[in-house]
């Protein structure tokens, strides 16, 4: 039986010959994010983009929530992915770094599809409940301030309809998470996460060994 494969420079390059369609809107919206501050340990791959999009297009997806917006290169992908009258409910602490994203969201013609929600995100996922009610979006991305993860977890599940997807970015975390000597509060946030979903029978889940730790967790009817 074949064991998970180690995945060299060389190998995720040719992955990336072979496999990516990254158009010149978001690799300028990538670039730009590599220059600034810890931008490429914060954003998201290219090729995970690219899944993102697909995940949202076998979902059927009409209505996505994002969780950390960054410079929004996901949020792009997501949106781009959506049929006419689609959205994408995005949330960050702060409009800084979604400001850089939304001159590539006018570009890319979706800039009427994204909602950019600034403030404490476990406060605009609870008005977001209150306001809308629950099952209002089709798919969850999760990718913000890692020691969050298990209150955004739990907040987004109820806005996720039954056969919905929740996708959890960084669930390795460099490796951390399979480290004992690693005790800070980021690594043990995850850890804490990951070992509860293992037993979530909410859920369907399936932690993938790519990117930086990719967790996908179905939502049970």
């Amino acid at each position: 039986m074949a064991d998970q494969i180690d995945i060299t420079p060389r190998l995720a390059e040719y992955v990336r010959e072979v496999s990516l369609r990254e158009d010149d809107i978001l690799r300028e919206l990538r670039e730009e994010t590599a220059g600034l501050p810890a931008g490429v340990a914060m954003q998201v791959l290219a090729e995970e983009g690219q899944f993102l999009a697909l995940l949202a297009g076998l979902v059927n997806a009409r209505s996505v929530l994002e969780i950390g917006t960054f410079t929004g290169y996901s949020t792009l992908c997501l949106a781009r992915a959506l049929p006419t009258g689609g959205r994408v409910v995005t949330c960050d602490i702060t409009d800084r770094w979604p400001s850089i994203g939304a001159d590539y969201w006018e570009r890319a013609g979706v800039a009427d599809r994204i909602d950019l929600r600034v403030g404490d995100a476990r406060e605009t996922l609870a008005k977001l409940l209150a306001e809308e009610g629950p099952d209002g979006f089709d798919l969850v991305f999760i990718d913000a301030d890692k020691v969050g993860y298990p209150w955004y977890y739990e907040l987004s599940l109820p806005l996720v309809r039954p056969g919905g997807l929740i996708v959890v970015d960084n669930t390795l975390f460099f490796g951390r998470v399979a480290d004992p000597a690693a005790q800070d509060p980021d690594t043990k946030a995850i850890r804490e996460l990951n070992t509860r979903l293992h037993t979530d029978e909410r859920v369907d889940v399936s932690m993938l060994a790519a990117a930086d730790g990719i967790t996908l967790l179905r939502r049970r009817p």
